[in-house]
């Protein structure tokens, strides 16, 4: 099982984001979930609700991934 504080961090991220809309928040809260859904001891409906919560903070919502460094610019 995934510890506490990676759940924890999930939840604050996304308590951040939807109480002041912070982009930055819900790409951090959707990577935290794609963590948690690498898991291998977590059971299938969770996996499938932290893809979903994922999904939806990082794709329905508008949110870019973060430049690497060292990329080119478009």
């Amino acid at each position: 099982m995934p510890p506490p504080e990676l759940w924890a961090g999930a939840l604050s991220l996304l308590l951040i984001h939807s109480e002041s809309g912070c982009s930055h928040s819900a790409l951090n809260a959707a990577r935290v979930l794609d963590r948690l859904c690498d898991a291998t001891d977590i059971d299938d409906e969770t996996r499938a609700l932290c893809e979903r919560a994922s999904n939806r903070l990082s794709e329905g919502k508008g949110v870019a991934p973060t430049p690497q460094f060292g990329s080119p610019e478009s």
